[in-house]
Formats: structure tokens, sequence, C-alpha cells
């Protein structure tokens, strides 16, 4: 049913006016409350039903709606107490009209949206009155349009319609809907404001700092523009001084002795004892011409003899070897890298999956998800792994215990440690493997009917990891051993380690914390039996599990916390590498061969290890407790790990930290101290690196130029203090040497068609240096370094240090020059307020003052007069 079959069809206006309906329409033009009119709220669904949308089904030019009586009898049934019309229900019953006028009320004239007219009299004289008023616009318009007459034309395609349907802008994305509901008897209550202190109020209001959301980042990958280029027209005049040009010639004859004066000077006493002088400095000259020849170019000839490739001269780095796993690691990330500390030859990669946010949302909710694996890499085997360390999740970091290379300790995506016991596969590692039984002949001749299966590469199940309440909340982007000489309690205080043994680990993540860790077993509780014989067989490890940490599996809590609040505005770092300056002692490498060296079961027992009293060890002042730390959004900082005591509150607190810098474009993927200067560090992130000393609050010492590309890590030369190695984004890797130039790289090669993920470089022996390069697609490359990258120059490492130490100078004379110009833009300011004239004062005779005065009184006088005479009128 459409708006136009419910209208009458005779006109409204050749109907026949009666007494009554005159009187009716009266009243409907008035707005006079009668028993016939009734105010009605209409709600979105009841509009919806009878098709009375606001703007749509009911205008201005027609505000009117006819609704048949039995449609709203069926949806009192209906709805019941809901519908809008149950409240005159009686009153609709009591009325024998098949159908009842719903009226549009935009002025709010009977108090609501809308009214129903009930009798037939009334409903008659509104709907002329509304045909009236739509009569009287429509004749008003004809006047207006009757003025002029516009001619319309057609639109001509002159070509130009597929551009225009491309540059249209469609909607393509659902729009967000919101419903905001109130109780019913809430409507038109009173509302009392008040004033309170936000200070005194806890918890008043809650801050919403905007941040930059990496997973909703967009990137554009085509932009269609017009740019016109007019070239730059340059008009320019020169004149030169014209001279007569004229032919001309000389010649010239040798002046020679004549015939007795060349007799003389053969006779001459000077001739003979200048012969006698040089005679025997001439023969051996002569011997060296026949010798060699003198005007062959050495410089050039030694570049020719080491321009061949592994020469001295020779800069590229050479491809030794690369691994990858169809299984485990192709198409994944390699996102760290680490050397095997003691066995030569053998690298671990961990690897991550390359999934979105929503990914992975989705992978969550599966109840079975794939493992994440470390992968141990051989020089004799660059097909398959050597073994295979298994995690929970997705391993971001993991390092090899400095003391004990057959500990390893991971950070996991889901914010858990996680420590592996590889001691069991330590002879497997070094190449002393078992000899292989001889095989029996086979009566299948196909491999896929043969029963015996193939040779698989062994996994290392984790002897534990850390309680997920307790932990990080977010992935664990840097994880770092303690030194051995050191360990910290639970205040952060440094204490000296008797035993000389890693214990100890700090890991980082962006949930805006830092974690300390201690492997041993904690503190004993006071458990009863019951207690005890519940927890042992809860720890009870399967099959092939070590037991080197069941006495923290699962139960692993941080022993220090270390959060970082920002320098000056209101919220948190958050924290993706960190570096330690303190680094481990030269006994550390005797004590990590003891141990690769032992058997199995002859390892360090971490489980009888406890953790010492404060009161018994002495307190280490000499050690630097400062982390070097760069974030999530470019900043480069530093922190106190050690907690003090707030003057303020009293309570015991990290201290926050003094000085930050806003230098990187990008989140910071490297942050690493040189192996030659330990005060020294190199950060790399978004497209800049920048080299920083610690202690200088200056700024950084060098900061370079934007890249092309985005740097994706960095490491320092293990052998040149001037060298630095920078991985790119579309897989090149550049090489700055400091000493050469810093305005840009000194070499750069390309080494994949992905981005470079991970660099590690290892010093095999002197004449032999390894570059470990990852990429995107999971394939590890071994490079070779050539004979110029590892061998210093003479005095390198002094001058480096100088170079250092000129670019501290240098921050100080620009902070200098800072300070003294806004001291000379100061004094000029106040020179210049001191040179100016003095304003002017009028002065005024006395006369004029008391006139002013008697103004004054009287203008007062006269708003006195207004007052009492308003406060009258209102007695």
């Amino acid at each position: 049913m459409t708006p136009t079959d419910l209208r009458p069809t005779q006109k409204l206006k050749d109907r026949p006016r009666s007494k009554t309906r005159l009187k009716s329409a009266r009243k409907a033009r008035s707005g006079v409350f009668t028993e016939d009119i009734i105010p009605l709220v209409l709600t979105s669904k009841s509009r919806e039903i009878f098709q009375c949308v606001i703007d749509q089904d009911v205008t201005e030019e027609q505000p009117y709606k006819l609704i048949k009586r039995e449609d709203i009898i069926s949806d009192i049934k209906a709805r019941g107490g809901t519908s809008d019309f149950y409240p005159f229900k009686q009153q609709i019953l009591e009325h024998s009209t098949e159908d009842f006028l719903i009226v549009f009320d935009k002025d709010f004239k009977y108090g609501q949206s809308f009214y129903m007219v009930l009798s037939e009299t009334m409903k008659d004289a509104i709907l002329q009155s509304l045909e009236q008023k739509q009569d009287g616009k429509e004749e008003e318009e004809d006047e207006e349009l009757s003025v002029k007459d516009f001619l319309f034309r057609s639109w001509t395609d002159l070509g130009s319609s597929i551009e225009i349907e491309q540059e249209k802008s469609e909607e393509s994305s659902t729009k967000v809907k919101f419903m905001i509901s109130r109780i019913r008897k809430e409507f038109g209550a009173p509302v009392v404001f008040d004033d309170r202190n936000d200070a005194e109020t806890k918890d008043s209001y809650m801050e919403c700092t905007s941040y930059q959301d990496n997973n909703f980042s967009i990137k554009k990958l085509e932009r269609d523009i017009g740019i016109q280029a007019v070239k730059i027209l340059e008009e320019s005049s020169t004149q030169t001084e014209w001279t007569y040009p004229r032919n001309a010639c000389t010649q010239y004859t040798p002046s020679e002795f004549t015939q007795e004066e060349k007799d003389e000077i053969l006779k001459s006493e000077a001739l003979n004892t200048f012969i006698n002088s040089v005679a025997l400095r001439f023969e051996l000259a002569l011997q060296q011409n026949e010798i060699m020849d003198v005007f062959y170019d050495d410089w050039r000839g030694l570049s020719d003899q080491d321009s061949t490739f592994g020469g001295k001269a020779d800069c590229h780095l050479k491809e030794y070897q690369s691994f990858t796993d169809l299984q485990k690691s192709q198409g994944k990330r390699v996102n760290n890298i680490e050397w095997h500390p003691t066995i030569l030859g053998l690298v671990a990669v961990s690897v991550v999956d390359h999934i979105t946010m929503e990914d992975r949302m989705n992978l969550t909710n599966r109840l079975l998800r794939s493992h994440s694996y470390i992968l141990f890499w051989n020089f004799t085997d660059p097909i398959r792994p050597q073994i295979m360390l298994e995690g929970p999740d997705d391993i971001y970091s993991f390092q090899f215990c400095p003391t004990d290379p057959n500990i390893v300790a991971g950070g996991c995506k889901n914010g858990q440690v996680v420590l592996w016991d590889i001691s069991e596969f330590a002879h497997r590692l070094q190449g002393q493997l078992p000899a292989a039984k001889p095989e029996t002949v086979k009566a299948n001749l196909l491999p896929e009917l043969d029963p015996v299966p193939h040779q698989e590469v062994p996994v290392a199940h984790h002897c534990a990891v850390s309680s997920i309440a307790n932990g990080h909340k977010s992935f664990i982007t840097d994880l770092c051993w303690l030194p051995d000489h050191f360990e910290i309690t639970k205040f952060g205080i440094p204490i000296e380690n008797p035993e000389g043994v890693c214990v100890q680990l700090v890991t980082c993540s962006p949930d805006c914390s830092i974690l300390f860790w201690d492997i041993r077993r904690p503190k004993s509780t006071v458990l009863t039996r019951h207690e005890k014989q519940k927890m042992e067989k809860e720890l009870q490890n399967p099959e092939g599990i070590p037991d080197t940490f069941k006495h923290i599996d699962l139960y692993w809590k941080p022993m220090h916390r270390v959060v970082l609040p920002k320098v000056t505005a209101s919220g948190e770092y958050s924290p993706l590498k960190i570096s330690l300056r303190e680094k481990c002692t030269d006994k550390a490498y005797e004590k990590a061969q003891l141990n690769l060296a032992k058997n199995k079961g002859e390892t360090p027992v971490y489980g009888n290890m406890d953790i010492p009293s404060n009161r018994d060890l002495t307190n280490l002042t000499e050690i630097n407790t400062f982390l070097f730390i760069g974030t999530e959004d470019g900043e480069v900082t530093s922190v106190d790990w050690q907690v003090e005591k707030d003057m303020d509150t009293g309570k015991m607190t990290i201290p926050k930290p003094t000085q930050c810098y806003a230098i990187h474009d990008g989140p910071v993927n490297t942050v690493q101290r040189s192996p030659f200067f330990r005060d020294i560090i190199l950060t790399v992130g978004g497209w800049t690196f920048a080299i920083w000393k610690e202690g200088v609050t200056l700024g950084p010492l060098l900061h370079s130029a934007c890249a092309t590309k985005r740097c994706q890590t960095g490491h320092w030369s293990l052998s040149r203090p001037g060298v630095i190695i920078i991985g790119r984004e579309d897989g090149n890797i550049d090489i700055w040497d400091l000493l050469e130039k810093t305005h840009e790289p000194s070499q750069s090669q390309n080494i994949s068609s992905l981005p470079i993920s991970c660099i590690r470089p290892w010093i095999v022996s002197t004449r032999q240096h390894l570059l470990a390069v990852s990429d995107d697609f999971g394939t590890l490359h071994i490079l070779e370094v050539p004979w110029a990258l590892r061998h210093p120059l003479t005095q390198e490492k002094s001058n480096v240090e100088a170079y250092f130490d000129r670019e501290v100078k240098r921050l100080e004379y620009f902070e200098a020059r800072k300070i003294l110009r806004r001291e000379k833009k100061e004094q000029e300011e106040e020179e210049e307020e001191e040179e100016k004239p003095a304003p002017e004062v009028e002065i005024k005779t006395l006369e004029q003052l008391e006139e002013e005065a008697k103004k004054e009184h009287a203008a007062y006088l006269q708003e006195e007069k207004k007052i009492i005479f308003a406060q009258l009128g209102k007695l």
C-alpha cells in the first residue's frame, strides 16, 4: 500500500462545508487539544512498521498518513504493551472509523512529534487545511518560476566520461552504526551540574593519548597526480675584447761552444775532478738500469696484482655457504642469529611467521597450533639442521649462556621465557656422531614401500617456561645474560657472584617493562606434605626431557621489574632493544669449554643452587647499572635499574630517565656497543642510524642521512673499530668506514632480493672472518669477509678514538654557541627597549582635572538614581 492509495478520492476543497466541520477546522488551526486529537509518540520500530519514517514517508510537503484501523488493532495484539497505540486501545475500539489520520507535528503544537485524529469530522477539517497550505505554496512557487524561463540542455559527452567514472569516489567500507538509548522514565528529568576539584578526586578522569598504530598503517602503492613542468628561461650576455688576428713566426739557433773553447774545457782540471767524484755513482746507476726498468710504475703494478677476487685490494663479500629448510624455515622470517660460543662452524637461527594482526587473532582460536623452532646449522651438512629446539610459540630472541653453552634461553611471542638444555646433543653438535649401521638388502626397490623410516632431525623440547600471568604481556624483543662477575638482588643492587656462573638474565618487551630473571631455585617457602607431593607430581617431566630446570617450570617469576615512565609527558616508553655496558670476564670462555667437554649429568645442577642472602655478599659500587634502550617510537634513552628511595613519598622506586632523544623515524631494531669502546653505542631504526657516547647528553656523535630504503639491522665489525655494517630493506648491505667518509657508505653490495632481517659476524681465525646474514624468506647466507674489511689499518683504534673525541668537542662547541647567541639576542632586546623613548605623558591643568572629576561624579549620581528607582518599582 502506498501513500497515494490512502488519499481520499474526492478533492477536499470541493466538499460541502458544515458548521461542525468549520468549528473543527478552527480548533485544528489554533492547536487546541480535543478528545478527537491524541498526541502520539512513535518509536523508530513503529515508524518502520506503519511507514511513517520522517523525511522519507512523512515530509513537510505531505505531513500526514492514513492508517487502517485493522492494522493498528493487529499491532496492539502482536506487540502488546510495547506498542505505541496500546495506551489508546479503548478509544480506538470505540470509534468505528476505518482509517485513522496520523499527522507529523513538526512544531510540536500538541506536545509530541505526531498526533492521531479519531473522528471523521476532525480528520476532514485537518486534511482540508493541509491541502490549502500545500496549494498556497505551489501557487507561490509557480509565481516565482514564471519570472524567468530556464533552458536546460542535455549533456554531451566529448570523451571525458571514462575519466569521470575513474575519478568517481564510491564508499566501499561499511559504515559503523551506534545506538544510544535511555530509560523512558528519565526523559525530561532535571539535570544538576556542580563543580569539583580534579586533584582531590581519585580517578576522576582518564586520558586517552594518541599513538601510532602500525597495525592500521596504510602504505601508498599508487598515486595518480598530474604535473606540468615549464622550462626556466634565462637571458644572459657577455662581451669579450676583440683583437685583430695576425700571423707570426719565430726561429732560433742553439748556442754552441767553439772548437777552441771545447778543447780548453776538456783539458781543464775542474772537469777531471768532477768526473773522478761521480764516476763510481754513475757506474752503479748504469748497473741498476741493466738489472731493472727504472720507468716501471710500481703502484700500477701493485694494483694489477691485487685486483683479482680475494686479493688485498678486493672489498667484496664472498658467499661461503647458505642454509634453508624447506619445511621449517622457508617462507618465514629469520628473526635472530647466534653463533655457538665454543663450537666452530655451528650457527643457530630462530624463525617466525609472516602474519598480519587479523591472521594472528584467527590463529589464537585454534586448538592445535604449529610449534616454532630454533635450527642449528653446521657447515658439514648444509641440507639438514643438526638439531631443532622446540618452543611453545614464535621465538623472537635467544642467547647461549656465556658460561655454559648447553643452556639456551629464548623469548617468545606470548611473553614467556623458555629454557633448553642441549647437553644430550653435545657430541652430535661437535661432529662426534655414532657410526651408522650397514644397510641391509631390501626386497622393495621403491622407497615408498620401504618400512624403515628415514633419519629425522632430533628435536629438543624445552625444560622450563615462565609463568604467563607474571611475565611480559607482549612478545619479547631482546634477551641477554648478566655477566659472570656479578648478580643483582630483588632491588636491583649489584653484588658479587662467588660461583662465577651466569644465572641471571634480562628481557624487554613493548609492554613498557624490563624484567630480570634468576634460573636458580627460589627461596624455600613453608609447604605441607600434601602440597609437596602434589608439586612433585605436577613437575614430573615426560620421557626425554631433562630435569635441569624442573624446579622453576611453570612457576618461574621475575625477580625484579623496571618500568620506563616518560621524561616530559605522561605514559611510558616501549623498549625494543637494550644494551649492558658490563661484559663477561676472560674466565667465562674457559668455563664454557669445560662445561661443553663434560658428559651428560656432569653439568652444573641449577636446581641445587639457592639464591644467596644479601647479607653474605659484598655490594659492588663500580658496576654500571644503566641500560641503554631503543624504543618502539624511535626514541633512545637510558635508565638505571637500581631501586632508589623517593624523597617525597619514602617508597622504593625506579629512578625516572633524565634524557630522551627522538632521533629515528621508525622503531629502533638495533642497540649495540662497540667491541673496542664500551661507551660507544650504535642504534639503527627507520631510515637512519646513529652513534652515541654514553655520558654525553648533547646528542649523537654521528647521525646519518635518510637512506633510500629502510634500515633493518646493523652491527659493528669485530676486527676494525671504524667499520659498521648496515642491512637494508632492499636486500643490500652498506659498509660504512668512519675513517674514509661519514656522509655515505664506502661500499654497498646486494645479498638478497628480500629485506635483510639480521646480521651476525664471527671470527673463525685471524685469516678467516665470517658474516651471517638472514632475510625474510628463511634463508641464512654465510659470507666470507675480505682482507680489506678484516685487517685493521695502522693505528686505526687511536684514530677512531680521536674522531669520537673531536665529535664530542664539536657538540660542546655548538652548545656553547647556542647559549652565547641566546644571551646576545636577549642583550640586544634589552638594549632596544632601553633605547626606545619613554611615552609622553599629557600634563593636565588643575581646572581640567576638576572638570573630569565633576563629570565622573554626575555619572555616578545618575547611575545611583536608576538603581533606587528600580528598587522602588519592585516594591
